[in-house]
């Protein structure tokens, strides 16, 4: 029976892409230029590309937040405005709004007492220290590993190794972790030996080869899934 719950953040619990598009508006607007979809189209591109990179060692994380908007102005060939100075105003702005994915906050209030639960993040720890709060979730939480403070990027293993030796009582045969990147959060998981549950509500082919556990298409399925674990 899994009594420990390891839940990704973006795109998981939290509609990353609605905060994301959010931001990216008022940062523009902040600096007086002009935004449409094919710019945030551009940008989430480009953005996703530098994660990848991340996750695969390539780039720092002082480089991917800087380095995405230099990508982008090259592209669109705009002027006038550094990557130093929109990045602090779009970080800020990310870590002020929230949008659930699936009711999670009271999907995690229902669950909390029954299995331990934990938030495990690469963003950025202000942000997501500042999202989390607002959002409720970090009262729900049971803990909270963001990379910046573990000092390791999922899907590396002592990420997961570090997160491992910080739950009181830990059994990896009886963790779980649910999150939406196949790179990141399932990757993580097989590498580090615990069950992988791939949140998966655009049935997005896998041609991964990555072993998942289960897949599901919405949150509460979770719950489904642990009480199938009951004797």
């Amino acid at each position: 029976m899994y009594n420990t719950i390891l839940w990704d953040v973006d795109q998981t619990l939290l509609d990353f892409e609605k905060s994301q598009d959010y931001a990216l508006r008022l940062s523009f607007e902040r600096f007086h230029f002009t935004m449409n979809e094919e710019i945030i189209r551009r940008y989430r591109a480009i953005n996703d590309a530098y994660w990848k990179r991340l996750e695969l060692g390539q780039v720092t994380k002082k480089e991917l937040l800087t380095g995405r908007f230099d990508t982008l102005f090259e592209e669109l060939g705009i002027t006038g405005i550094s990557s130093a100075d929109i990045a602090p105003v779009y970080q800020e702005a990310l870590g002020s709004v929230y949008y659930f994915k699936d009711d999670s906050l009271t999907l995690c209030r229902k669950l909390k007492g029954t299995v331990k639960q934990y938030a495990v993040t690469n963003g950025v720890v202000s942000t997501q220290r500042n999202k989390l709060s607002l959002s409720g979730l970090m009262q729900v939480m049971d803990g909270i590993f963001i990379s910046e403070e573990v000092g390791y990027e999922k899907p590396d293993v002592r990420f997961f190794e570090t997160c491992f030796r910080q739950i009181p009582d830990f059994q990896k045969d009886k963790a779980l972790i649910v999150g939406d990147s196949l790179t990141s959060d399932i990757k993580g998981g097989n590498l580090s030996g615990i069950a992988c549950c791939w949140y998966n509500p655009l049935r997005k082919e896998n041609a991964s080869g990555l072993r998942i556990d289960y897949e599901i298409t919405n949150l509460w399925e979770v719950e489904e899934i642990l009480s199938c674990q009951n004797p």
